[in-house]
């Protein structure tokens, strides 16, 4: 079984969220941070969602700026979500798909609905477990790729990552169905970020039995960056805890999973084994 994240694994989220995110400080601060800043607050691992990734920006941003004034994070959310949805003729946040003319527009598809067909051809099962807000999360999934009621967590569904709850949750609910007791289903969970790792390091210690790798992936605008850029997003990756590091998403052929899903018993770890 394989478990996604969306933002990064799925789709490219380098010019929506994460640019959502500078755009967000710039609005309050009239700063605008770089990638490598908010990739740097990301490696921490306690910020995976972008409202409060953007309000720890402007905090921080207070050092410089000791007049700056922190917005409460509603108002915070309602800005970001302007930014990331657009916004309809009367000033609200869009809310229909059809209508939102946001940074939502600009997030290539990272994989197709024929890679989920594969792995679900060769029996491995799949969901997602994701911090994308729920219209925007069943956007990508249901009306991009095609994939009929996807298995999904998301935000507002369980407490956002590292806490495993959303990651046990979903996987507890597809081994149910595949009428396979959770402790003996090899699994992995998909993930781009520092607190994508921590959630299945976290998720083991809370169910010791469990037989879930975090397999770690650098998201496109730090693969654009260079090889250098890359490797060191590796290497963070690896410190934090990852089993494995692939090259992308894509490369998760049925026969790659079940290589890796073999080392679910095995000691030690796999190590980086990027493509």
């Amino acid at each position: 079984m394989l478990l996604f994240d969306i933002d990064g694994v799925i789709r490219d989220v380098g010019r929506s969220y994460r640019l959502a995110v500078t755009e967000t400080v710039a609005h309050f601060s009239g700063w605008r941070p770089t990638p490598g800043i908010v990739d740097a607050l990301k490696a921490e691992g306690c910020w995976n969602n972008d409202w409060d990734a953007s309000l720890e920006l402007l905090r921080r941003r207070r050092s410089r700026q000791p007049n700056l004034q922190l917005p409460p994070r509603d108002v915070v959310a309602e800005v970001f979500s302007g930014f990331y949805f657009g916004r309809d003729d009367d000033g609200a946040v869009s809310r229909q798909p059809h209508r939102w003319t946001g940074l939502v527009r600009q997030e290539p598809l990272l994989v197709d609905g024929a890679f989920f067909a594969a792995l679900g051809g060769a029996g491995i099962g799949w969901g997602f477990v994701s911090g994308a807000e729920p219209p925007s999360a069943r956007h990508v999934l249901e009306d991009r790729l095609g994939l009929p009621q996807p298995p999904l967590v998301a935000m507002g569904d369980a407490p956002d990552k590292p806490d495993p709850t959303g990651l046990l949750q979903l996987a507890e609910e597809l081994a149910a169905t595949a009428h396979v007791p959770l402790a003996q289903l090899p699994m992995g969970y998909v993930g781009d970020t520092v607190a994508d790792v921590l959630t299945v390091i976290h998720a083991r210690r809370q169910y010791p039995r469990l037989r879930c790798k975090a397999l770690a992936v650098a998201p496109p605008h730090v693969a654009a960056a260079g090889a250098a850029a890359c490797a060191a997003y590796h290497h963070q990756l690896l410190a934090a805890g990852a089993d494995a590091v692939i090259g992308a998403t894509a490369a998760l052929r049925p026969e790659r999973v079940f290589q890796l899903l073999r080392m679910a018993d095995s000691q030690g770890k796999p190590g980086d084994m990027a493509e």
